[in-house]
C-alpha cells in the first residue's frame, strides 16, 4: 500500500534524529546532498553527524517514523562522507545563496527548500522548490526557538514565494565543482542575451565570471554585448586570453574593436594573438579608426555582390552569410574595385525572380556615409533618412562597413 507523500522543508528536517532499525541513535542530520544532470532534484544520499564524524547513506535507505524521526532500514549502509561526489549538498551550497530564476529571469537568495518524500520508500526523494520569500526566511531566523509545529503553524500564515526547482540555476563560483555544473547551465543558454546580460548585472564579480565561462562562445559574446561597457571590460580582464578570444571572435566585430579598445594595449594585444588569423585582422582594421567616427561604429559583417549578379547570386550570397543574419537588412552592389553602386532592400530581393538582375532593383537614391564622419553626424542620418543601416565607404568610394541601426541607439544611450 502506498502511503502518503510527505512534504518537508530543509531547515524542518536539519539536525532530526536518526535511529536504527532497532531503535538505537546513530546520528544527526546534516545535510542533504542533490543529484546534478540526468539526476537533477533528486536526493542522492542523507548526510549524517555521527560518532565517526560525517557519514551517508542513500535516501532510500531511511524511512519517517511517526514521532517524526528518521530511522535507517534494516539493509541501510553508512559510509564516510568524503564530498567529492556528483551532487549539490543543500545546506552547505544553496542556504543563503544566490540562485538564477531561469523562469523569472532574476537573481534571487534562497531561504529555504522544499523537499517531497514517498514515506513508504517506494519514490524518490526530490527537491520540488526553492523558498526565497518572507516564509522560508522566519523559518531560518526562529528555527530551534519555536518547537517545530508551532513554528510550521506560525510560517503557513505567511504568504509562499517559491522557485520551482526545475526553474532553478545553480551560481557555483568553486573550479573544482564548476564542470559537473556547467549542464545545469544549459537553461541559462535559452534565455535571450539581453535577459542574461540582466542577471550578470545582478552578481558579484566572482559569480559573474562563474555564469559566463558555462556558456558557450556564441551565447557569451551576444552577452557580452549586452552589457554595459564598464562590465564588460571587467568581465573580458577576468577571463584567460584564450577564453576571451573565443568569446572576442563571436562578437560583432565593431563590438570586439570597442571593447579591445577599452583594455591596455598589453590585454588587447594577448588576447588578439589568440584569436584565428581572418577575424584578428577584421579587429585590428577596426581599431585604427577613430572610436568616435563612422568607422569606428561599424561593422564588417555585411553582404555585398557584383553589380552583375542576379537575385538568384544574391541568395546564395545570403545563405552564406556567416555573421547574425537578423541584422541584415539589405545587400550591397559593388563593381570590380568595391566601389558602393547600389542598395537593394531585402524585400525586394524576395520579390524578384531569380533570373533578374540586381543593378535593376536598388533604391532609385541611396545615402552613405564617408568613414571619417562624427558618429553624431551619422546618427542625424539615420533619423532624417529613417534608416535601417548605413554603407560606410572610404575615400574612393570604395565599401568598408556598415553602421546599423542597434549601433547608433547604443551610442545614443551612452550618450544619455
Amino acid at each position: 500500500m502506498t502511503e502518503e507523500l510527505v512534504l518537508r522543508s530543509l531547515t524542518a528536517i536539519l539536525g532530526t534524529p536518526i535511529t536504527s532499525a532497532r531503535g538505537r541513535m546513530r546520528g544527526r542530520l546534516k545535510d542533504v546532498a542533490v543529484g546534478t544532470g540526468a539526476d537533477a532534484g533528486r536526493v542522492a544520499g542523507l548526510v549524517l553527524k555521527t560518532r565517526k564524524g560525517l557519514e551517508i547513506v542513500a535516501s532510500k535507505d531511511v524511512r519517517w517514523t511517526p514521532s517524526g524521526a528518521l530511522e535507517l532500514r534494516p539493509e541501510a549502509t553508512l559510509s564516510p562522507f568524503e564530498g567529492d561526489g556528483n551532487f549539490i549538498l543543500l545546506r552547505q551550497d544553496l542556504l543563503d545563496r544566490q540562485i538564477i530564476d531561469v523562469h523569472g529571469r532574476k537573481v534571487v537568495r534562497v531561504n529555504d527548500v522544499n523537499l517531497r518524500w514517498q514515506s513508504n520508500g517506494n519514490e524518490q526523494l526530490c527537491v520540488t522548490e526553492v523558498e526565497v520569500g518572507l516564509r522560508g526566511a522566519v523559518r531560518r531566523l526562529l528555527s530551534g526557538t519555536l518547537p517545530k509545529r508551532t513554528l510550521e503553524h506560525l510560517v503557513s500564515k505567511l504568504p509562499a514565494r517559491v522557485i520551482p526547482w526545475n526553474f532553478v540555476d545553480m551560481i557555483e563560483v568553486d573550479p573544482a565543482r564548476r564542470v559537473k555544473l556547467n549542464i545545469e547551465h544549459e537553461r541559462l543558454a535559452q534565455l535571450h542575451p539581453s535577459d542574461i546580460a540582466d542577471i550578470l548585472e545582478d552578481l558579484a564579480p566572482a559569480e559573474r565570471e562563474a555564469v559566463l565561462r558555462t556558456l558557450d562562445e556564441e551565447v557569451a559574446a551576444e552577452t557580452l554585448e549586452e552589457v554595459e561597457p564598464k562590465l564588460q571590460k571587467s568581465l573580458v580582464q577576468a577571463l584567460d586570453s584564450e577564453t576571451a578570444a573565443g568569446i572576442v571572435e563571436e562578437m560583432d566585430p565593431s563590438a570586439a574593436a570597442d571593447l579591445l579598445a577599452e583594455l591596455s594595449d598589453e590585454r588587447s594585444e594577448a588576447i588578439l594573438e589568440e584569436m584565428d588569423p581572418e577575424e584578428r585582422e577584421e579587429v585590428k582594421e577596426l581599431l585604427e579608426f577613430r572610436e568616435d567616427s563612422a568607422a569606428g561604429r561599424m561593422t564588417t559583417e555585411y553582404v555585398a555582390v557584383p553589380l552583375t549578379a542576379t537575385v538568384a547570386d544574391g541568395i546564395r550570397a545570403l545563405r552564406g552569410f556567416e555573421g547574425d543574419p537578423e541584422t541584415i537588412t539589405e545587400i550591397y552592389l559593388i563593381d570590380s574595385s568595391e566601389v558602393l553602386k547600389g542598395v537593394v532592400p531585402l524585400a525586394r530581393l524576395v520579390l524578384a525572380r531569380p533570373e533578374t538582375r540586381l543593378e535593376v532593383l536598388p533604391e532609385p537614391r541611396f545615402i552613405s556615409v564617408r568613414a571619417d564622419q562624427h558618429e553624431n553626424q551619422v546618427a542625424e542620418l539615420f533619423d532624417k533618412y529613417n534608416l535601417r543601416a548605413l554603407p560606410v565607404v572610404d575615400k574612393t568610394g570604395k565599401l568598408v562597413g556598415v553602421v546599423e541601426a542597434d549601433h547608433v541607439i547604443a551610442f545614443l544611450r551612452s550618450r544619455g
